[in-house]
């Protein structure tokens, strides 16, 4: 029997998201976009607001208007400067699991029985520097602990939910053949615990989440993982494996406005996120926290959707050798693909060779969620250069 339960990690994560998009666009010739890498944080933001800091706080001035501390302004009909109490102390150092927390290879040949412990837990973290939430999250940390087993275990799911927690919570597993994914089973109170066991029938990488109403609120604050299901001969041997899950805050002022941020439920019916990002935060996998690899090693990333808004995933600067569509593990995988679309409530596997040194930079396509909303993430790799590959600068701008 095994335990997958981890403790949450500390370490401080970049903030901040900086930088520019340029678009030109004319007749006949196609639309250039360029991101401008900048800062040793790495992070990357449109142009589209200047950034003030005024007393350490970071506030953002749209064009033709100043900055007010701890305030946006608005556009559209019925426009409001939005003010925020101050950010609350943090009980989580970090709230964003680091892409190389992924469970190790099964490597067995034959079913066993596997436990799993997960934790739920209500805790305070920044989304940027000097902006706060309160997440809820499985072990305290965005997303939740990666669960790998083989086809054929049977998993004996233990679940409890904190005594400090206010809320029920539960967990949905789409790797479960049966009513509720398991959430009938575990709606937990808190300091209560609950059990849940189920067979791994179908191989591939899917979704956990709480389903406990009301369900959206749960899963945007934060409730959301990954269980990976893999085939009786296992997956083939890479270099690194990275763990990802693109995710919307839904909060009560934009990305930028310094204090706390409070769950916004119309603007989660509406499908107007403050932030789509990587692991939880703003800058989760960019600078010192970015992921890293060495030249001519393969990566696998496992990728989910834990909220509404369906995914572009695509690396700038590299082409995905091998993607899994779905995280469907039964079917040839997909080849030679720039960009893949990930469903929400949906998973993806890709795998890539990496060729040439530089830092790369891995988006949501639909590129406001990635240039204004903080949907990027960093993989840095070192290596020899080879000219007759790519004669190009290292670093810099990209599309």
């Amino acid at each position: 029997m095994s335990s997958i339960a981890r403790e949450p990690r500390g370490g401080d994560l970049p903030s901040a998201f900086t930088g520019a998009l340029f678009g030109a666009l004319a007749i006949g010739v196609a639309t250039a976009l360029v991101v401008g890498v900048l800062g040793a944080t790495g992070n990357i933001r449109s142009g589209g607001a200047s950034q003030a800091t005024t007393g350490g706080a970071a506030t953002t001035a749209m064009p033709g208007m100043s900055a007010v501390p701890g305030t946006v302004p608005q556009t559209g009909a019925g426009a409001t400067q939005v003010t925020l109490p101050p950010a609350k102390a943090v009980t989580a150092k970090t709230i964003a699991r680091p892409a190389t927390d992924v469970a190790a290879p099964v490597n067995r040949a034959a079913p066993a029985t596997v436990r799993v412990d997960l934790q739920t837990q209500e805790v305070t973290a920044e989304i940027e520097k000097g902006e706060t939430y309160t997440y809820w999250t499985f072990n305290g940390q965005i997303p939740g602990p990666m669960i790998r087993v083989r086809v054929g275990d049977t998993v004996e799911l233990h679940l409890k939910n904190s005594a400090s927690s206010v809320m029920t919570h539960s967990i949905d597993l789409h790797a479960v053949n049966g009513p509720g994914g398991g959430a009938t089973a575990t709606q937990t109170m808190p300091g209560m615990e609950t059990t849940v066991t189920f067979k791994a029938l179908n191989p591939g990488a899917y979704i956990y989440h709480c389903a406990t109403a009301p369900i959206p609120q749960h899963i945007a604050n934060g409730m959301y993982g990954m269980i990976v299901v893999e085939p009786e001969a296992g997956l083939p041997k890479v270099d690194r494996e990275f763990y990802v899950m693109q995710a919307e805050l839904y909060t009560s002022a934009r990305l930028g406005v310094a204090g706390h941020h409070d769950f916004d439920a119309i603007k989660m019916d509406n499908e107007e996120p403050d932030y789509v990002v990587f692991n939880g935060k703003v800058g989760s996998l960019t600078g010192d926290s970015a992921m890293k690899a060495n030249v001519g090693e393969t990566v696998r990333i496992f990728f989910g959707v834990g909220g509404f808004l369906s995914s572009n995933l695509h690396l700038i600067g590299e082409i995905f050798d091998k993607v899994y569509p779905e995280a469907a593990f039964g079917s040839p995988p997909n080849q030679n693909v720039q960009t893949t679309v990930v469903p929400a409530g949906g998973a993806t596997v890709v795998e890539f060779k990496l060729n040439v040194p530089g830092t790369y930079t891995l988006v949501d396509h639909a590129l406001p969620r990635a240039l204004d909303k903080g949907a990027a993430a960093q993989i840095v790799v070192a290596g020899a250069e080879d000219k007759t590959i790519y004669s190009g600068p290292l670093s810099g701008a990209g599309h």
